[in-house]
């Protein structure tokens, strides 16, 4: 199981304010409705009881459809990896931060230029996830533009399986290709019965704000609820665009359209591992911009950690971006910022918290390895302080009394390691020590350590059998 720590110390809401807008849901999604454009959705909800009005295409949820709904959905989603030390645990509010983002650039690394994704950089990201330790997981963060349309969702999975074994999601773009990546996955994993019994791929599907679910991808959660794999149905309304300019506004028709897609996944398939989902934020309203690095996203995430815990499902979030440039201080600051804020809040799968920049347009792979530190520095604050008559150490303290030192207690040697997290790119050497070795800042190290990973690292990969059926069986890869 990859390492976990519960969060949950964050709070944003009271008991009183979770049940205020828990109420607001059940009333939006009673009274107000989702408009649904996919006429197999607003059928499979007619058939069960819904209120559907065929001709303005809006459904109503009843409340006690809803409530069925989240007591079917498991309280327990094991994410699994191509090896079992990576998989993981959402549960209550154990959090795990990983990549995400789907992007159509990236910062070059021989001459720091932004231009478009290729496979290679699916590859590439993917392969710097294995290897980084604080990444938890692969949400595909990029979309190459060098391949075919028809073969970018067999591609994008592909050379992602092929360079991380921690868990892999994405979102789809073509029928054709989802059924070709399911297809794809039970083969690697034996047939259909052992890629359920250890998924280690998951899909993202999307609702619209405000409350619609639009065809394609509604028809992609249908088909992925049907066989019984991992989905997660987030939303991503835009405070002061297509949501309520306030937060608490913001997160109930968050809270609304994301329930409104786990309904839909437990009535076609009761008990299917869905994920409850955000990834909103707000609009700038000075210049009519997506905002990925402010702190209100990050607020936002966490009060729907909280209206997850609530309801006890698993929540995939956002937080660790940057509205910068490039990789600078403003990058840092907003990266840590956000993604200490969601999994504090006991968000269980924080995507977008590794190299992500300029509003969710770019990627770097200096940032990667800058994120890895500040990830890192997260989680152990969401660790917290573990208190004990061990750890506090009263005898120790007698014993070496006034004007002694700790250096040499066997009390130090035991929790050294668990008590301080140690970062692999900070300096923390002397001035002197780091002049010698060519006075270099944290992009100049980051920049080397992402070298040092494509060349050196060695993911596991497939079998040279496995490897050959997958190229001759899925003839678009490229």
């Amino acid at each position: 199981m990859f390492k976990h720590y519960k969060g949950g110390s964050f709070k944003v809401f009271s008991e009183a304010e979770v049940k205020q807008i828990h109420e607001a849901t059940v009333y939006l999604l009673e009274n107000v409705g989702i408009k649904i454009h996919n006429d197999r959705a607003r059928q499979i909800f007619a058939e069960n009881g819904a209120k559907v009005d065929k001709e303005n295409k809006i459904v109503k949820i009843p409340q006690a459809m809803l409530e069925d709904a989240i007591d079917s959905n498991p309280s327990r989603i094991i994410l699994c990896g191509r090896e079992e030390k990576n998989d993981l645990l959402l549960e209550g509010a154990n959090v795990h931060l990983g990549t995400g983002g789907t992007v159509l650039n990236t910062l070059d690394l021989d001459d720091g230029k932004k231009r478009p994704t290729h496979v290679s950089d699916v590859a590439g990201y993917a392969k710097m996830t294995d290897a980084l330790d604080n990444i938890a997981f692969f949400v595909i963060n990029c979309y190459p533009d060098d391949v075919a349309t028809e073969n970018v969702d067999v591609n994008r999975f592909y050379h992602a399986m092929a360079n991380t074994s921690k868990h892999v999601m994405g979102g789809i773009y073509t029928m054709d290709g989802l059924l070709s990546v399911i297809k794809m996955a039970e083969d690697i994993a034996g047939g259909k019965e052992k890629l359920l019994e250890r998924p280690f791929v998951s899909f993202i599907t999307l609702m619209m704000s405000p409350l619609l679910m639009e065809v394609t991808y509604t028809d992609f959660l249908i088909e992925i609820a049907k066989r019984g794999l991992p989905v997660t149905t987030p939303s991503e309304p835009l405070a002061g665009a297509n949501a309520p300019v306030t937060l608490a506004g913001t997160i109930t028709i968050n809270n609304a359209e994301s329930l409104g897609g786990l309904v839909l996944s437990q009535l076609v398939n009761k008990g299917n591992p869905t994920i409850y989902g955000s990834t909103s934020s707000i609009m700038d309203m000075r210049t009519g911009t997506y905002m990925a690095g402010c702190i209100e996203s990050a607020l936002i995430n966490a009060g729907c950690a909280q209206m997850s815990h609530y309801y006890k499902i698993p929540m995939y979030g956002t937080g660790g971006m940057s509205d910068s440039k490039v990789v600078d201080a403003q990058a840092g600051y907003e990266s840590a910022n956000t993604a200490l804020t969601v999994a504090l809040s006991g968000c269980n799968y924080i995507h977008d918290a590794f190299g992500l920049l300029e509003f969710c347009t770019t990627l770097s792979y200096e940032k990667m390895v800058v994120d890895n530190d500040s990830v890192g520095m997260a989680l152990r604050a969401v660790k917290g302080v573990e208190t004990n008559k061990d750890t506090i150490a009263t005898d120790v303290i007698a014993e070496v009394g006034p004007a002694g030192h700790y250096l040499d207690k066997p009390h130090t040697m035991k929790h050294v390691r668990s008590e301080f997290y140690f970062p692999t790119l900070a300096d923390r050497n002397q001035r002197s020590i780091w002049e010698s070795e060519g006075s270099k800042d944290a992009f100049t190290r980051a920049h080397e350590e992402a070298r040092r990973i494509l060349k050196e690292h060695e993911p596991i990969g497939f079998s040279e059998d496995m490897e050959k059926h997958l190229r001759e069986n899925y003839k678009g890869i490229k």
